[in-house]
Formats: C-alpha cells, structure tokens, sequence
C-alpha cells in the first residue's frame, strides 16, 4: 500500500501508475473541492457562494499541477518509463477511482461537508506525544511555578526576516497586554537577545506538555500546532504566513476559541496586544476552549485511521 501526504501525492500518483499497488491520500488540510467552504487561499472576506467555492478548489488544483507538471513529467518519463501527462490536472482522476483519503483532523473543529463521496474521511486528529522519557527543563518549570499562566508564542519552521524586530513586537505586545510570555525560536522566527525576565524563551518542548500550562497560544496556524493547542483547551490566537494556515484561523475564530486571525504582514504590537487580551480575559472564549478540547481529547483519530486502512487494504487483496 502506498500513503501519501499533499505534496508526496504528486509524486506517489506516479510510482501508483507503475507499481499498480493500492493508494491511500492522507491529508491534514481539507483540499477536497466542495460548495460549502472555499479553497484555502480564497480570503475570508470573500463570501462566493457554493458555485464560486467549488470551482476555487478546482483551480487550486489545477494551480499546483501546473507548478508540477515539469518536474513530476520528468520523473515518470526518466525514472518510471511512463508516458508524460497532459496540463489537465490528473487528482480528479483520485476522485474517480474513489481512492480513500484519510484527513487527520477532528470533524468537531472541520466539519465534513455533505457533498464529498464517501470514500472521503474525517478520522480525528493523529498525535503525536511526547516521549515517555522527556523531562522540562528546570529552569522551564521555575518559570512556569513563579507567577500566572503564561502566553506562548512560536511561528514553528515560519522563519522570519528579522527576529529581533519580531521579539520584541511580541514582547511589547504581551507587555501591553499584561501578560507573561513563553516564547519558541523555531526556524529563526524569534530572538533570544534581550528578553525580560516575565519571558522564557526555548528552542522546543512537547506541546502536549506545554500548552495545557499556558493561558493562551499564539502561533502561525499549522494544522499539528493548531491541533495541540485546541486539544489543550486554552484560546488560540492565529497569524498565518501559509495558504493552509488561514483556514485553521477562520475554524478557530468560528469555534468561538480565538480572536480574529491576524494577517503576518497586518501584524502590529497593537493588533497582537488585544487579540493576546482577548483570549486570556474572555469568560465565554476560555468556556468554549475548554469544552473544544475535552470533546478532541475523547477522539481517537489514529484507532479510526488504522481501522479504514485495515478495511480497504482486506478489500482490496481480497
């Protein structure tokens, strides 16, 4: 069996043709066109209707093959003595053949629209915990026990082009905001150059450790950071950088468990201090993270995963 994320599928679309072996889409974003929502990149201030919104998915679509096509024709005439494809896009053809698509999120935070086949899957999130063998920092856990909850900011592998401009946007804006900070590096995102004391800054920690301790997350929106900090139960803010990362935004915000997201080249100090205020002081949106994150934490996204693998593969090579 072949299973393939977003971008691989380009790829193992073509090693499938040769080695006709079965072919399971694993995905961690909606992609599958529909009339109820748009395609991802497709602003939210666009409200288009369900005609508009299914073709916005086609053209993504089309988008990324057109992106690919070179190198994906490449591959299968050199290495796979295949014929070239056409610039028609070839994933309708997935959809044709009914080939499962597996998308690891909860169907509470992306509801699974009416009008996708039913060889399309919304199994629950896939996490992934942290080691039995992990222990925090001491430092960390100081930290952590010297004063109130405190906000944590990371942006992930979203590198940025200036991180000590970024630090210290972020550390004014939770200074405004009267909060505590704990801040990620990631990818170059953030800074550890002069950072007060209310601030921790650290290069990683399991977020299914972390998170649950904090009194809100920002980030950049990726779907397993997101993921983490809904199954933790606290606010989350959003900054997207990517096209997939909007539309985790727009479900936080519509879950009632966020602020608005914010735009990364909108972000100001004070755009970020109110949203960071929101989330912490917001009864009704602290009430409703919490109830998110029990319902998540009752899934168990990889059990359903394995049980649809388990009954296409038995269909297939029986």
């Amino acid at each position: 069996m072949v299973i393939a994320s977003p971008l691989g599928m380009v790829f193992a679309f073509h090693a499938v043709d040769k080695l006709g072996k079965p072919v399971v889409r694993a995905f961690y974003a909606p992609v599958s066109p529909t009339r109820y929502h748009s395609a991802a990149f497709v602003p939210d201030a666009f409200r288009l209707g369900g005609r508009l919104n299914l073709w916005t998915h086609y053209l993504s679509r089309q988008l990324l093959w057109l992106m690919m096509r070179r190198p994906a024709n490449r591959l299968r005439q050199g290495v796979l003595e295949l014929p070239p494809l056409s610039a028609r896009d070839p994933f309708g053809r997935m959809d044709q053949n009914a080939w499962p698509l597996l998308y690891a999120y909860s169907p509470c935070v992306g509801p699974r629209p009416l009008d996708w086949g039913n060889w399309i899957h919304v199994t629950g999130y896939w996490f992934l915990n942290r080691p039995a063998d992990w222990y925090p920092p001491e430092d960390l856990v100081d930290f952590l026990e010297s004063g109130p909850p405190p906000v944590y900011v990371g942006f992930g592998s979203m590198p940025s082009s200036n991180p000590k401009e970024s630090t210290k946007l972020v550390i004014d804006a939770l200074t405004k905001a009267g909060q505590r900070g704990v801040l990620l590096t990631g990818w170059d995102g953030l800074s550890r150059a002069n950072v007060p004391d209310d601030f921790y800054v650290i290069d990683e920690a399991p977020h299914d450790w972390l998170f649950p301790r904090m009194a809100a997350v920002v980030h950049h929106g990726g779907a397993g950071t997101t993921a983490e900090g809904l199954r933790a139960g606290v606010p989350s803010v959003i900054i997207p950088f990517l096209p997939d990362q909007p539309y985790w935004g727009r479900r936080v915000h519509a879950l009632g468990v966020g602020p608005r997201p914010i735009l990364r080249e909108r972000l100001t100090m004070d755009s970020l201090a109110q949203a960071v205020h929101a989330a912490v002081r917001d009864p009704d949106m602290r009430r409703r993270a919490r109830a998110l994150g029990r319902q998540i934490r009752s899934e168990d996204g990889v059990a359903r995963a394995v049980d649809l693998l388990d009954t296409y593969f038995a269909a297939h090579t029986g």
